[in-house]
């Protein structure tokens, strides 16, 4: 079990540190300043998220690295696309919400993997971030929410 919750732990922060670095270029390009804001959020808190599985993965006995996958650089260079040829900070939305699927999909498996109660914890309360801030970006997307609204 040590091995596969390891791998589990790897792979998480491999999605945190792909959520941290598009949220961090959808900033860039969002022209909205509200939405700027939100996406910078995001990208921190991913950031600490990753730092957090890091650090659960050095207790557990390993050094997890992650550089970002080869899916998520494809993915931020059609961010880019969009923006330069003007799809505006609606086609950022699809984006990041596109992201956000994968993420919680990979939370989704992680908890429903065998894990230690106190990794499961962790790993429970970054799910429900990574849920709220897909359904948010979700509305924002359709509509149902605007950049600035407070976040359920």
């Amino acid at each position: 079990m040590a091995d596969e919750t390891l791998d589990l732990l790897k792979d998480l922060v491999q999605t945190c540190k792909d959520g941290e670095t598009g949220y961090a270029h959808a900033a860039g390009v969002a022209t909205d300043p509200q939405l700027k804001a939100y996406f910078t959020d995001q990208s921190l808190e991913r950031a600490r998220f990753g730092q957090e599985l890091r650090t659960e993965g050095e207790r557990l006995g390993d050094k997890p690295e992650a550089s970002g996958s080869v899916s998520a650089v494809l993915h931020r260079v059609w961010f880019e696309t969009k923006a330069t040829i003007g799809l505006g900070d609606q086609s950022i939305l699809n984006s990041v919400e596109q992201g956000e699927d994968r993420a919680k999909k990979d939370y989704e498996k992680a908890l429903s993997s065998q894990l230690p109660n106190d990794l499961r914890e962790i790993i429970q309360r970054q799910a429900a971030s990574v849920l709220k801030a897909h359904d948010y970006v979700r509305d924002m997307r359709d509509g149902m929410a605007q950049p600035g609204d407070k976040v359920a």
